[in-house]
């Protein structure tokens, strides 16, 4: 018997006789009182946990081991994409293990770098992290958010870029926002909500968001409201102002939902209204700069794959928008102006394509990049003759090129040096037939000369949600995962941006399921090639990542070795009832409707655990500052796949402290996550390793 199997006593979880009736069905809730983060109860239970799962972590051999190799791999430079304001370049940098990322200022792109802000100085431990900036045209100041222990709130503060002080500025209760600042720089426009109660500001629904003007000098209580819709509470608005300095573009979402209205206001008149320019939840539309009142717009109207569209503000009847760059086969995911040409970035089956034009739709070229990856980046002004991006794939680091938008030349800026070679290993794209026939993208990369013995680790990881695409990466924990042996792969499933819209939509609300066929199907195709065996195969994600790996678990526990649902939305009967869980019904429907309710209790993993199973080694992890997915899901579920479970695998749950649902998390941390996710997998599966 491997040590993985060894019995294990897990904490008590008290049931309450707690029953909603949801349409009719009645549904139990016995772990309703581990919604509660501040109880001295759930506290308890919360210490208990950790108490079991590091107990049984600090007992696997490989921990340490992987601990050092993680930090070893982890220690070189990254940097972040620069960007010119003024006379400056700006961009962030990590010296290698600094829990968060360093702020520089430059003149000269050869010449000395200023520390501009320092995020690693906040705090003892790295829990604060700089978490939006935004810079005046003319490179003098910088408005900068900052969030604590991972919470998704924000304050906002200004910084003299000069002499790196800042103004007294303060502003509050910012959330899902960041600041636009006007041209003449004298304030900027930003979106909040009211003020919580500070005790439950952490779980409490966010409806209500408002637009301010927030002029420099000014208290935050004189801050001039722009716009707001108290009939409609779940509006959010999301303020940018043209590069010309005339108009406010302001966005109108509904949540995750990417269907939006445009507004705009004339900045140049005084008092002038906001004006609705679309105004029907129709459609996505971007805006991405303007000529006078003629405005170009990204938007997937009439076109899932996107296409960029003209409209003139002063004729702005629908039989007057013009189409410029139409849609196209390949997926149009981003585009800028620089050098009075649009710069388009495409994805073409989840790889980075990125194409020129004329302002009129002519195709110039397509920019010549290193090779089969994903490209972020070519931000800039309207006039601006360089750029930065940033290109990566799965066995090459993010490496930092400055591009001649007239020469149509990329250069190294910076390159990270990372102590392995790419040459070790390989990565193919496949196509395999989910359960209904879709055909359906997947990366698997692996150390070269992998023997197809089906006995080979294997991590599966997936999201499939929200319009995200997942494309070729970079990261260390793939990367010490392959050094062990390990097989990577990374479906791109219905649900997430990887071919549009139709993509997506087919992955949503009612067609939820088909995210997860799709996921299995990905699962079973690994084994039927003699990738992997279920004894050696792994499934991961977080958040509806999360909740994908923890359906599958629910539906086909016989399929997986072991299960790591990291920060899930996982009690999917519940979920709109915290913060900006709401939010969410777009992609999932809302258990408020009869037929939406009866898809997500059908597949919600919480409501779907059988007693009497044996369920597939599981590590469940969370924190407990999380205010996205608020930790209730992870714990109620860990609660319930405890009393469940038959089997010596392990159910365990890990509940970080001090964190939130991941952004601005510190190195140190996430190398001890991953330390822990990984020597928990070695154990589970019985890998062997040389270390």
């Amino acid at each position: 018997m491997s040590d993985a199997r060894q019995h294990i006593v897990y904490p008590v979880s008290r049931k309450v006789d707690h029953i909603d009736v949801i349409h009719g069905v009645e549904v139990p809730d016995p772990y309703r009182w581990l919604e509660d983060p501040d109880s001295e109860e759930t506290k308890a239970w919360v210490e208990d946990q950790n108490r079991v799962t590091f107990g049984y972590l600090g007992e696997i051999k490989a921990r340490s081991w992987l601990q050092q190799r993680l930090t070893k791999l982890w220690d070189f430079e990254k940097y972040g994409i620069p960007f010119q304001r003024g006379d400056r370049y700006f961009y962030s940098r990590n010296s290698g293990l600094q829990n968060q990322s360093v702020l520089y200022t430059l003149t000269d792109l050869e010449g000395e770098f200023r520390v501009l802000l320092d995020p690693n100085t906040l705090s003892d431990d790295g829990t604060i992290a700089l978490s939006g900036t935004a810079i005046t045209e003319d490179g003098k100041l910088m408005a900068y958010g900052l969030s604590t222990s991972g919470s998704d709130w924000q304050e906002w503060h200004v910084r003299d870029v000069e002499t790196g002080e800042d103004l007294p500025d303060l502003i509050k209760w910012v959330k899902f926002s960041g600041a636009a600042w006007t041209k003449d720089g004298k304030g900027f426009f930003y979106s909040r909500y009211d003020e919580p109660n500070e005790a439950t500001k952490l779980e409490d629904v966010n409806y209500y968001q408002k637009l301010y003007y927030h002029q420099l000098g000014q208290p935050q209580s004189e801050n001039v409201l722009i716009y707001e819709r108290p009939d409609h509470k779940e509006w959010m608005f999301t303020g940018n102002v043209t590069d010309d300095g005339r108009y406010l573009i302001i966005s109108v979402g509904r949540g995750t939902d990417p269907k939006n209205l445009l507004f705009y206001r004339d900045l140049s008149e005084p008092e002038s209204p906001v004006v609705e320019l679309i105004g029907e939840f129709e459609a996505s539309y971007s805006s991405i700069d303007n000529d006078g009142s003629r405005f170009w717009f990204l938007t997937d109207l009439d076109a899932p794959r996107s296409r960029i569209i003209a409209i003139d503000v002063e004729r702005p009847n629908r039989a007057n928008w013009e189409e410029v760059i139409p849609e196209a086969a390949e997926v149009l995911e981003d585009v800028g102006i620089l050098y009075n040409r649009f710069v388009v970035n495409y994805l073409q089956d989840a790889r980075s394509l990125v194409n020129i034009f004329d302002l009129d739709g002519t195709f110039v070229r397509e920019v010549k990049l290193p090779g089969i990856g994903s490209v972020r980046g070519f931000d800039g002004q309207r006039h601006d003759r360089e750029t930065f991006y940033m290109f990566t794939g799965f066995t090459t680091s993010g490496t930092i090129y400055h591009y001649d938008m007239v020469t149509d030349e990329s250069t190294i800026y910076r390159q990270p040096q990372v102590d392995f070679d790419p040459a070790d290993y390989e990565t193919q794209q496949i196509l395999y037939s989910s359960k209904d026939g879709t055909k359906v993208p997947m990366f698997i990369t692996h150390k070269k000369g992998l023997p197809l013995d089906g006995n080979n680790p294997t991590y599966l990881y997936g999201y499939g949600g929200f319009n995200i695409s997942l494309t070729p990466n970079f990261s260390i924990s793939n990367l010490v995962w392959m050094e062990m042996g390990g097989v990577s792969a990374v479906p791109n499933l219905r649900g997430g941006g990887e071919y549009g819209e139709e993509w997506h939509q087919a992955g949503t609300k009612l067609q939820k399921q088909n995210v997860f066929d799709d996921f299995i199907a990905a699962a079973e195709w690994l084994i039927d090639r003699k990738y992997t065996n279920s004894a050696k195969l792994a499934i991961g994600g977080g958040s509806n990542g999360g909740l994908l790996v923890g359906a599958c678990m629910t539906q086909r526990p016989d399929l997986f070795a072991a299960v790591l649902p990291a920060v899930g939305v996982l009690d999917m009967l519940r979920f709109h009832k915290f913060t900006i869980g709401w939010a969410w019904c777009s992609d999932y429907g809302s258990p408020d409707d009869p037929e939406e309710f009866k898809a997500l209790y059908a597949y919600s993993p919480l409501h779907n655990l059988k007693p009497g199973t044996a369920y597939p080694a599981t590590l469940i992890t969370t924190a407990d500052h999380d205010d996205r997915v608020v930790p209730a899901h992870s714990f109620k579920f860990a609660a319930a796949l405890q009393e469940a479970h038959e089997g010596e695998n392990p159910v365990l749950i890990r509940i970080e402290t001090k964190a939130g649902h991941g952004g601005g998390k510190p190195t140190a941390k996430m190398i001890e996550e991953i330390a822990d996710q990984f020597a928990f997998l070695v154990r589970v599966m019985d890998m062997k390793i040389e270390n």
